[in-house]
């Protein structure tokens, strides 16, 4: 989807992006963004939240419990023969 919206640069170079394009590219208020300058062109491209897609994100693995219990108790153990 391409999408051309003209705005202006207000004062302290302040550049207020059109409920058009914020829609379109799904960005919120507090959101980072990264500015990038090449040329006479500047893009403005959304940064995701780290925590938001740990919680949002899609899952690529899955740990049980279980797991997590074990390893735990191996860790332990290995801590507590180097205490010696």
């Amino acid at each position: 989807m391409s999408l051309i919206v003209e705005t202006r640069i207000g004062k302290k170079y302040t550049v207020y992006l059109p409920k058009a394009v914020v829609e379109a590219v799904g960005i919120r208020e507090g959101q980072k963004v990264l500015l990038r300058a090449e040329g006479s062109t500047i893009k403005i491209e959304s940064l995701a939240d780290p925590l938001e897609l740990g919680l949002l994100g899609k899952k690529f693995a899955s740990v049980k419990p279980e797991q997590i219990e074990a390893i735990s108790i191996e860790e332990q153990a290995r801590q507590a023969e180097g205490s010696d």
